[in-house]
């Protein structure tokens, strides 16, 4: 049986050109991480460079675009809105919406990014080069305006569980602002239905010195971009330690863990399809004790 999942370090990112993926663009390089080359079926994920004088022409996927953007500024043109977004800055782009991304400032802007079903080779990679729309000019991303409402922030503090009283919040607190806190775990949701997402989601996750999550599998995709710290962690019983800059993969089925390494670390994920309302998770343990019990009753 092939692999059900896939790490690659930073050391081995190869950036380049990113073809049919970005029709006549200039000066864009992509790091394409997880591919279907990769047994991927719902998740394309990578890490995406522009110049500052670099550009994207408008195009469309039949497929959905969510990013988040690491370094930099880049300039995002869709018909909901002209965007300047900078580092924390993250958004959904639906299948079938046209958009063009443009350099600006002075350095190269990065941003990683999750195209969900995965573009496949044999179909143009399911982009489209269309029309250029026309650009306004360039708003912030501001999570308490309705006008970007494809578009939003998230900074280290958010991640802080101590730092989640209303007066640190950027708007009224509710589930949309919420940071879910359990054994040891952090987690901030991002992209997801309420941002307009339908096929993937994307979240900020932290782990406490002693955050730990047993093997478990999901009946879906997943994928994590190492943003700081570093974490051990296994994926169908192979042992990784996770560093800043790593990416890893986890197919349907692939059996995986983590544990942190005594101090934070915190990464960014995506999970392809979305969750299903039960049985989202699959812990070995929770099995386990099941197996002992008709053992014992044997």
């Amino acid at each position: 049986m092939s692999a059900r999942f896939v790490v690659r370090t930073a050391a081995e990112a190869q950036y380049g050109d990113p073809g049919a993926l970005a029709p006549g663009s200039e000066g864009l390089t992509r790091w394409a991480a997880v591919t279907e080359d990769d047994g991927s079926v719902h998740t394309g994920f990578g890490i995406s460079r522009l110049q500052p004088t670099g550009s994207v022409p408008t195009h469309v996927h039949s497929f959905e675009e969510s990013f988040h953007v690491l370094e930099g500024t880049v300039i995002l043109v869709t018909p909901e809105a002209t965007v300047e977004l900078v580092a924390g800055d993250y958004g959904v782009i639906p299948i079938g919406v046209p958009h063009s991304w443009h350099g600006t400032g002075d350095v190269e802007a990065v941003w990683s990014d999750i195209y969900s079903p995965v573009p496949r080779a044999a179909h143009g990679h399911d982009t489209y080069r269309v029309p250029e729309i026309a650009g306004g000019d360039p708003v912030r991303v501001d999570a308490r305006d309705p006008r970007t409402r494809s578009f939003g922030a998230i900074t280290a503090q958010q991640m802080n569980p101590a730092a989640q009283s209303q007066k640190n919040l950027a708007q009224s607190a509710s589930m949309r602002t919420a940071l879910l806190v359990y054994s040891g775990i952090s987690l901030k949701m991002m992209v997801d239905s309420d941002l307009g997402s339908v096929l993937s989601t994307m979240f900020m996750v932290q782990y406490e010195p002693d955050g730990v999550a047993g093997p478990h599998d999901h009946p879906l995709e997943e994928a994590y971009l190492i943003v700081d710290g570093e974490v051990d962690a296994t994926f169908d019983g192979q042992a990784f330690r996770l560093k800043p800059g790593d990416i890893a993969w986890a197919g349907v089925g692939c059996v995986h863990s983590f544990a942190a390494t005594g101090a934070p670390v915190r990464w960014l994920e995506t999970q392809s399809p979305q969750m299903p309302a039960r049985h989202a998770y699959r812990f070995a343990r929770d099995w386990n004790y099941l197996t002992d019990k008709l053992e014992d009753q044997s």
